[in-house]
């Protein structure tokens, strides 16, 4: 599942393309703030940016701007009320994929964030967190650099929980989507794999930095 994060502080804009967004099957976190955003940006890495202009905290100028100086490649579409061909050549120069000025068609935005999602298809078939790398077309898992060996039930459980990006899944659902809820299949065996998924991706399993337990709940992953 590509994941999108939206920089924008008008709420209502915000909720829509959310919501549409998420109806065509994309994971979306939402910001408000440039420095908000810009953290998000840094820590989790999507796979591609919505930045509006003006916001407050940080410009989006200066969002992309440090995004770039960072080194992170991921596609950005700029999203404005400002029309002066100005701000679309700054953006581009800072380093903007793409430019679309605020009202505008929901259809044309959704065409315009699927052809970027396209364009950045082979790096981004390479999922990352921390030190560990996910290649999903190989079905194969680094830790610095280095492969990592998960049976496929192990690769499937560090996929879900990498895909609810960031947010916390049941042992209820990980059953489900992992193991298809087979009635032999009990909590406990969750969280043996949970187990040895922190041994061979954490430095130190017994204070995991990545697979996180959220108490009585389940499970959640830590960009």
């Amino acid at each position: 599942m590509k994941r999108v994060l939206i920089i924008e502080d008008n709420a209502d804009l915000a909720y829509g393309l959310r919501n549409n967004l998420e109806i065509e099957g994309y994971a979306v976190e939402v910001a408000a703030t440039g420095p908000e955003g810009l953290r998000h940006a840094l820590e989790s890495s999507p796979d591609l940016v919505i930045l509006d202009v003006m916001l407050p905290g940080m410009d989006g100028f200066r969002v992309l701007k440090t995004l770039r100086e960072q080194k992170r490649t991921m596609p950005v579409l700029v999203l404005t009320a400002r029309g002066e061909e100005a701000d679309k050549v700054r953006g581009l120069k800072l380093g903007s994929d793409d430019y679309v000025t605020k009202p505008f068609g929901l259809l044309e935005l959704l065409a315009r964030v699927e052809a970027l999602l396209r364009r950045g298809s082979p790096a981004a078939s390479v999922d990352r967190f921390g030190a560990i790398e996910i290649d999903r077309s190989a079905r194969t898992v680094s830790r610095c650099g280095e492969p990592v060996e998960l049976a496929p039930k192990e690769y499937e459980l560090l996929v879900a929980l990498f895909d609810a990006s960031g947010a916390v899944i049941s042992r209820i659902d990980l059953m489900r989507r992992v193991w298809g809820y087979d009635d032999s299949i009990i909590t406990r065996t969750i969280d043996t794999h949970i187990a040895v998924l922190r041994r061979k991706l954490e430095d130190d399993p017994a204070r995991p930095r990545h697979v996180m337990t959220v108490r009585k709940v389940g499970y959640r992953l830590k960009r």
